[in-house]
């Protein structure tokens, strides 16, 4: 594979006509200072700088980042740049460049989550691809089970479900076991609970897994239920939709034939970029997209998004060089570093139950908490609409897990410890 960097995109859209004004400004600039990655998660002044690259409204404080990422200035400079030159190129370069230009993504983006560009195909976001990789899978026959959790994201569930009428299967959801303010939950927690459900569903053949589930933060050890599942004949389909740029993990490391991946969320490119990832070797087990090329063993014909947006595919390998640098491994420990500093207080409260464990392994920055009682989506929105109302922070209410609705704290790069003080004040006087 060639050593794709920002430069040689540089050049080759400049050989494709795309533009010849592509430059980084030397303030866009980070670089990370020396010292282990926790020692720069508390490193108020490197992310000051890293702050000032977002341009944030004042209005609130905004601790609901994980709908999506906001671009960072240069990436959005990038984006709107791509728009305005599309916008007067049109369909000349539709038609005659687009193609060589694809090809040149796919080896950025490949590059970035470390698998072979013919293993990928860009999508509009990890919902769009693991519906595609669901619908798609073709292993299954009728009176086979396929087990989700109520943990995975709605649409994923709503996919799975589907398959009794496209596959004649039997879904099965499965509830996982909730940490409570005396018991948090452990790893093995979670194996047991896995193994319990797969053998009491003999029958499963396919299993939904989720990396870092959306409604709580909670991280499940993939690669290990992927074992247990594969030993019992059973593939699985993962959802890493706020892995990538949140937590820094290798997509082979999973195990997982089967991927869907957001790029913005955690690693700020413009709305509207994912990517389906399928194991090389096992192309044929999802079916072509409604009838593309029937038989095709090419990755890009499991999906068909129609026009895309060329500007915000465009303008992914700008996001993807902010994002190397500041680095995974210190994004990683920077959203953990906010999230335990709210955590860690909100813990004393009377009534309140984090949803999450403390272990590293098992939580990053996204984080659930619950009001004893507060379990329905409307008590929950009155809630959200509280804090958001009378303290100035943004949250977000999610309704999933059986347990009940809860309200989702999600921090950012550009968010300060004082942010995290601030909800901690807020709940102090709620929980009051």
């Amino acid at each position: 594979m060639p050593n794709f960097t920002r430069r040689t995109f540089v050049n080759s859209a400049i050989s494709l006509g795309v533009a010849t004004s592509i430059t980084a400004n030397a303030s866009d600039s980070i670089v990370a200072p020396k010292g282990t990655t926790g020692d720069v998660a508390s490193d108020e002044n490197f992310w000051a700088k890293v702050a000032s690259h977002y341009d944030v409204t004042p209005r609130i404080t905004n601790l609901e980042n994980g709908y999506w990422g906001i671009m960072a200035e240069p990436v959005l400079r990038e984006y709107q740049r791509l728009s305005a030159w599309l916008n007067k190129k049109n369909t000349y370069y539709a038609r005659f460049k687009w193609a060589d230009t694809y090809r040149e993504l796919h080896q950025k983006v490949a590059g970035f989550l470390s698998v072979e560009p013919d293993e990928i195909v860009l999508t509009r976001g990890a919902t769009e691809a693991l519906q595609a990789l669901i619908g798609g899978y073709n292993k299954l026959r009728p009176g086979d089970t396929v087990l989700y959790a109520d943990l995975d994201y709605s649409e994923m569930k709503n996919a799975m479900a589907w398959l009794a009428d496209r596959r004649r299967v039997k879904p099965v959801k499965i509830n996982f076991p909730e940490p409570t303010q005396e018991n948090d939950l452990t790893e093995e927690d979670i194996l047991s609970f896995y193994e319990q459900a797969l053998d009491a569903n003999p029958k499963t053949r396919l299993l939904l897994l989720t990396h870092l589930n959306n409604w709580t933060g909670l991280i499940i050890p993939v690669a290990k239920i992927t074992a247990m599942a594969e030993a019992r004949g059973v593939d699985v389909i993962l959802d890493a939709a706020h892995s990538v740029g949140q937590v820094d993990f290798n997509i082979r490391d999973m195990r997982c034939k089967y991927v869907g991946v957001n790029l913005h969320k955690w690693v700020g490119a413009p709305i509207g970029c994912g990517v389906i990832y399928i194991k090389k070797g096992h192309t044929q087990d999802i079916d072509t997209y409604m009838g593309r090329n029937p038989g095709s063993d090419r990755v890009t014909d499991r999906i068909d998004t129609g026009t895309a947006n060329f500007a915000a595919h465009m303008a992914i390998p700008s996001a993807i060089d902010f994002h190397n640098q500041i680095g995974t491994p210190h994004k990683e420990a920077r959203l953990r570093y906010l999230r335990n500093l709210w955590v860690k207080e909100a813990r004393k409260l009377t009534g309140l139950t984090v949803l999450t464990p403390d272990q590293p392994d098992m939580v990053a920055g996204l984080t659930s908490f619950r009001l004893e009682g507060i379990t329905t989506t409307a008590a929950n929105n009155a809630l959200m609409r509280q804090l958001a109302d009378e303290y100035g922070i943004l949250t977000t209410r999610r309704t999933g897990p059986a347990a009940g609705d809860c309200i989702r704290v999600t921090p950012s790069f550009y968010n300060s410890p004082d942010d995290m003080m601030k909800l901690v004040r807020a709940l102090q006087k709620i929980t009051a």
